[in-house]
């Protein structure tokens, strides 16, 4: 007989290498489910550390605040991680629903609006990065070409705290991209020559 395949009592072939199917299926969301915890917690703590970054400074008889809703850059950036980090509490919730039942993803449609929800957020938080690490680099280094001065300069701790948001969003950017890539996978193995028979929403 061969491995993997037995034979009832009423002669119907069984398939025990379905065991392994469902424990890697258990493995890959629990992954899921890890990563989109990650995903949610720095793009919070990003949006969090730049959204509340500011710093005072006196010269001669005025102030002269510095705050993140001066650069639309940075406010691109705390939108983006704020959106991306809700998107991604609702979709642990998801996830942790799905492996307390049991149940694989089998749905097309589910699938679908999953896979494209995970590009647009990878595709955001991207360019959110990108936008404000530009901005980052300008106000770090000036352009002497257009007389731009270094306003890190002038404003350590707001750059410094800008800073730590960067970097945290950086890590959460490549979460996003990271779990597009398994969304993808999630998507296109419903299509495949070994495709589930089983029908789940979840």
């Amino acid at each position: 007989m061969s491995s993997g395949v037995g034979a009832s009592p009423g002669n119907v072939p069984v398939y025990y290498g379905s065991t392994c199917l469902k424990a890697a299926d258990r493995r890959l969301k629990v992954a899921e489910l890890v990563l989109r915890c990650l995903i949610c917690g720095l793009s919070l703590a990003a949006a969090v550390i730049v959204g509340t970054d500011e710093q005072v400074r006196r010269f001669f008889s005025m102030e002269k605040k510095a705050q993140f809703t001066n650069m639309k850059a940075l406010v691109f950036l705390v939108v983006a991680n704020g959106i991306t980090s809700g998107y991604s509490l609702l979709q642990c919730f998801r996830c942790g629903t799905s492996i307390s039942r049991g149940s694989a993803l089998r749905s097309k449609p589910l699938a679908w609006i999953i896979f494209v929800c995970d590009q647009a957020m990878a595709y955001v938080t991207s360019s959110a990065l990108a936008a404000s690490f530009q901005t980052a680099m300008l106000a770090q280094r000036g352009q002497p070409e257009f007389q731009w001065m270094k306003l890190c300069v002038l404003y350590k701790e707001f750059c410094r705290q800008v800073g730590e948001g960067i970097a945290l969003a950086i890590f959460a950017c490549l979460g996003s991209v990271a779990l597009s890539c398994v969304s993808a996978f999630n998507l296109f193995r419903l299509y495949g020559k070994n495709k589930g028979r089983e029908t789940s929403t979840w």
